[in-house]
Order: C-alpha cells, then structure tokens, then sequence
C-alpha cells in the first residue's frame, strides 16, 4: 500500500495587500450595510438641517461662519463616535470577522486600516461641514458675518471632530459591541455630568475628569489658555487614549468565531 501524498501550495510568493487596499475596504464596509449607509446619510441631512434652521431663526448679529460652523458639527458630534464604533463593531455583531481576518491575518494591520477609515471619515465629515457653513453664511449671514475668525478655530473644530470619531472608534474596540459601545458611550457622560451637577464639591474637577467639559472651551472663539489644554490632554488621554490601547490588546487577542 503505498501512502497518499500531498501537494504543498507554496505562498512564500504571495504578497501581503497594501494598506491603502485595506482602508478602501474598511470604507466600503461603512457604505455596504443599510446601518453604516443610513448613518452617513443622517450625518449629511442634520448638518445641513441644523445650519438651515439656524440661518432662518438666528438673530443678524449672530450668524456668523463660526456660530454656522458650530451648528453644523454639533449633531455631528454625535453621530460621528457612532459612526467610529459601527467601523469596528459591525464584523463583530454580524459574524464577519472570520473572513475580514483570514483575507488579512495581521489583526494589526487591519487595525490600522480602520484608524486610517475613521480618520478619512472625521476629515470628510469637517469639510462637510465647512462647506455647508460656508454656503449657509453666503446664503444667510448677518453683519459682517466673517468676524473674530482664525486658523485656531479651524484648528479647534477640526480637533472636535476626530476626537468624537476616534473615542467611538477606541469604545467599540474596548467593547466589540455596537448595543454595549453605544449605550455607555452616552451613558457615562450624562452620569458624570449629573454627578458634577450634584456634589458641588466636585465642580471644579469636571474639566480635568470629564472629556466632554474639558472639550467646551473648544466651541469659544479663540485660542484655549495653557491649563485648558492641559485638561484636553490628560482627559483626552483617559477616554480616548487607554480605551484604544484596551481595545487594541482585547482585539488581538479575541477569539474569532
């Protein structure tokens, strides 16, 4: 009797696909299912919505580009933390992973391709706003509606919007759970907040605690004072920075199913 033998299929040749390959991927993820879809299509319709709304209620002296700004990256900053945890999470809840991981099997650099997705999403979501700002100022802009405006502002909207993404991003990482990432996403700051609200004592710790109050100084014109920045980093580095870092050693080291 003579043995079966096998032949081996030789992938020392096989090229690994490049990153840019993988991000594109990551983003047609977002535009393939009806959640990601619907969600994208929301963030569009609200922004315009919200700056419309204020062009035709707002008072001459307060539609500004900066206050057009503002209401057009308000609901955004709502919706963009989701949109970064569906990036994540959608594989997970659906069951996909297994195939996202065996198409790449470095976990790490598919990783890396959702960072880049959620970034290139947080810098669409900015010049989508800008630009609605800026038609909406053209369209309905009070008295030198283009006043107390700087490349700092800029700067400090541009921080809003991929903060907000990239925390969603860091909780669906740290929870694999669209439901669960979600829920505390906006759970924990309404009970932080209503903790401030009611221990006086603690008041004066929200901004170097809370990531949320520590962000307000963000929406004033201007630039921020040394100690408002400090408290932007270190809460920065508690709600975005060591979830991310959870979420990445949990990621790595989850069972596929």
């Amino acid at each position: 009797m003579t043995a079966t033998t096998y032949a081996e299929l030789d992938l020392t040749g096989t090229t690994r696909p490049p990153m840019s390959r993988l991000v594109k991927v990551e983003l047609r993820k977002m535009v393939d299912t009806r959640a990601g879809m619907w969600l994208l299509i929301t963030i569009a319709a609200v922004t315009v919505l919200a700056t419309t709304i204020f062009g035709l209620a707002g008072h001459d002296q307060d539609r500004t580009f900066y206050n057009f700004m503002q209401f057009a990256g308000a609901p955004q900053g709502v919706l963009l933390p989701v949109l970064g945890i569906l990036l994540v999470t959608q594989e997970w809840s659906q069951r996909t992973a297994m195939v996202t991981f065996t198409l790449e099997p470095r976990r790490s650099r598919t990783l890396a391709a959702k960072v880049y997705a959620a970034l290139l999403l947080g810098l669409a979501a900015f010049v989508v706003a800008v630009g609605v700002a800026t038609l909406a100022t053209v369209v309905f802009g009070g008295t030198d509606p283009w006043r107390n405006l700087g490349g700092i502002d800029f700067a400090k909207f541009a921080i809003l919007q991929f903060s907000g993404i990239l925390q969603g991003l860091a909780f669906g990482l740290l929870f694999l759970s669209s439901a669960f990432a979600i829920v505390l996403f906006f759970v924990l700051p309404t009970g932080f907040s209503i903790l401030f609200n009611t221990v006086p004592a603690l008041e004066d710790s929200a901004p170097w605690i809370d990531f949320g109050t520590a962000q307000g100084p963000l929406g004033d014109v201007g630039n921020l004072s040394g100690q408002e920045w400090a408290q932007l980093a270190i809460t920065g580095t508690a709600w975005v920075i060591l979830p991310f870092l959870a979420g990445l050693w949990r990621m790595l080291r989850a069972e596929v199913k």
